[in-house]
């Protein structure tokens, strides 16, 4: 499995069923067939079977699938225990708020540093962790083995700072500048999160979809 390739879209679905198999699973449920999780998600069976079938075969001809076997097994194919050592990068609002509000240990990840170039924040604490002054991010990576970084900066200071993080041994970013990272650094793993396409996308289906 580790050598085969998996598409894009596939690997975007996939915190979907995680997410939706968890709803099912605190409900109580114990299991459930490709179609009713298709009409739950708005997916067709087909496409339910096809995505699954690339890590394995996990249902049961007759019986469906059982959610917590499947939840677990989903899991384990995003890496939610892998704990990636991870730092933010810009403890303003949006910072501040990504910080407080994710639950980064369920995810995979373990926030263990918070830095912005405002030497007035350092100190502060944030969800009982103090930020630090960006002049120390190259340090702190490579005495604690960071991977990932998360960047809520403006473009020009994303551009400053990736090669920095990247010498240090950081392989993934989760990005929310509007910098390439990719096209400079193709080797490393990229999230890009834009809110104002996002938004704007919205406003197309607002405006153009005929079912509203």
């Amino acid at each position: 499995m580790g050598s085969k390739y998996v598409s894009n879209s596939v690997i975007k679905r996939l915190p979907r069923y995680y997410r939706f198999l968890g709803y099912l699973k605190d409900a109580g449920m114990v299991r459930i067939s490709s179609r009713e999780l298709a009409d739950r998600m708005g997916l067709s069976a087909s496409q339910i079977r096809q995505d699954l079938n690339n890590f394995g075969g996990f249902g049961q001809q007759g019986y469906g699938y059982n959610i917590e076997s499947l939840y677990k097994e989903i899991g384990k194919i995003l890496g939610v225990d892998s704990g990636f050592k991870t730092i933010l990068i810009g403890a303003g609002n949006l910072g501040h708020t990504i910080a407080l509000q994710i639950d980064y240990q369920k995810r995979g990840f373990d926030l263990i540093g918070i830095f912005d170039k405002k030497e007035s924040l350092s100190g502060q604490m944030i969800n009982g962790m103090p930020i630090r002054s960006s002049r120390d991010i190259e340090d702190f990576c490579k005495d604690n083995g960071v991977k990932v970084a998360i960047l809520c900066v403006p473009y020009e200071a994303a551009e400053e700072l990736v090669p920095t993080l990247v010498s240090s041994g950081v392989i993934g970013f989760w990005n929310f500048s509007h910098y390439n990272i990719k096209e400079e650094y193709p080797q490393v793993a990229v999230e890009n999160v834009h809110l104002n396409d996002s938004l704007m996308t919205l406003c197309y289906q607002v405006l153009h979809d005929t079912n509203l």
